[in-house]
């Protein structure tokens, strides 16, 4: 199946506006910023479809979706016991706690803001192209596995790294991602969040998963809905690979929040959800990237993977992960305009009191692969220079939830980025 234009969630956010006649009296979260991808625009890269599909034959292949094919054999290696080795403990259970203490604002939200969240799934549940919703299955089957990372690299730099990935040149990597990703299972059951499809009245339609498994079965998921976990996953993978690839680090950042939006599109998350993870996440790394122990296991990955994907290029990462002229959609400013919607889903403020923007100690530390040539205290001011309004759902939480809430990373690499530039 050809993926013409798996780009189109950039249209589906502007057109969430125009409420689908299966979602009556919907009031749904504009996105006027953004200027649509059209077909055409995703039709003039089929580089990128190529790297799509190759992503969906993995998978199916790795799932045991393939007749004749042996899931564990197709599998790509991860070297688990390399991390295992290395004794380091990632206390799951205190980051855990910590993930509920930074999202406990969530309890304390007016029902109008709960009803405008699920309003909003259904707006862009109903809204979403069939391409897009082909890409929000694929995503979700696709959780626990690195193939989606691939498009945002592009092409060149894409390709290599699924034939690495899937050879066992980056399984300790691959490793230290899963390690590092802590489960949302135990802030799911605190909050206890019905999922959308459960609200009463709700005009989400469920959705046949006829993509990898091809079964057309329906597709659905169990437990509570804040936060959500494919989110957790996916940004999770999106931003450790990002800071072991700051030369696509936007264009990752970017994949990870598209990830999450997918979970919106099949209808079984709110973007509060999304919102959450992606906060909690950003907490998590800036949290271990600060830690001697975690880091020294980072770099030995991090070398693993730029070794493997040079090789695999056979020529340097800069040169191998160059935006494609005119085609890369990764690149485009519609991009950077998805990112910030994301952030918020057009949903209204619930504290219309301006606040500061405080950086947690050490936070910088997310800009420090992207942004080498800066200081930790200019990378802590473009964090405050660069972050959104004050005031909107989960900001309100627990220490720091202000500040997570507001921090957008695209846009702080992009500004530093000009300032490097303007100082050459």
């Amino acid at each position: 199946m050809r993926f013409k234009a798996f780009l189109l969630f950039v249209a589906c956010c502007s057109s969430v506006a125009a409420v689908s006649s299966h979602a009556k009296n919907v009031a749904a979260a504009p996105l006027p910023e953004a200027q649509a991808l059209t077909t055409s625009d995703a039709v003039s890269a089929p580089q990128w479809h190529a790297l799509k599909q190759q992503e969906v034959d993995l998978l199916r292949k790795t799932l045991g979706a393939v007749p004749g094919v042996d899931k564990n054999q197709a599998r790509p290696p991860v070297d688990k016991q390399w991390f295992k080795a290395s004794g380091y403990d990632m206390n799951v259970a205190e980051r855990q706690r910590q993930g509920i203490e930074l999202l406990k604002g969530f309890s304390q939200l007016p029902q109008s803001l709960l009803d405008r969240n699920l309003h909003t799934v259904e707006a862009i549940h109903h809204a979403a192209s069939p391409a897009v919703t082909r890409q929000a299955l694929v995503d979700a089957d696709g959780d626990h596995y690195l193939y989606f990372l691939a498009a945002p690299m592009g092409p060149k730099l894409g390709g290599a790294f699924l034939r690495a990935y899937q050879s066992g040149e980056i399984s300790k990597a691959a490793a230290l991602i899963d390690a590092s990703t802590i489960s949302t299972s135990v802030a799911k059951e605190h909050f206890n969040y019905p999922r959308p499809f459960l609200q009463p009245g709700n005009t989400i339609t469920p959705v046949k998963d006829d993509i990898v498994y091809r079964d057309n079965r329906t597709y659905t998921v169990d437990g509570a809905a804040f936060p959500s976990g494919h989110t957790n996953t996916g940004y999770t993978a999106a931003l450790l690979m990002a800071e072991m690839l700051p030369e696509r680090f936007e264009p990752l950042v970017t994949e990870g929040a598209r990830y999450g939006y997918s979970r919106v599109v099949l209808g079984v998350h709110y973007p509060l959800d999304v919102m959450g993870s992606r906060m909690v996440v950003e907490h998590h790394i800036a949290d271990m990237m600060n830690d001697p122990a975690w880091r020294k296991q980072f770099d030995e990955a991090r070398q693993q993977v730029r070794t493997a994907l040079e090789k695999e290029c056979g020529m340097s990462l800069e040169s191998c992960a160059k935006p494609v002229p005119q085609n890369d959609p990764y690149t485009r400013p519609e991009m950077r305009n998805f990112y910030r919607y994301t952030m918020t889903y057009g949903l209204p403020k619930v504290n219309e009191t301006a606040q500061p923007v405080t950086v947690p100690a050490g936070a910088e530390v997310l800009l420090e692969a992207p942004l080498p040539q800066l200081s930790a205290e200019q990378r802590r001011q473009l964090l405050v220079s660069t972050s959104i309004d004050s005031g909107y759902a989960l900001s309100d939480g627990g220490e720091n939830a202000n500040f997570w809430q507001r921090i957008n990373l695209v846009d702080a690499i992009a500004k530093g980025k000009q300032q490097a530039a303007a100082h050459r």
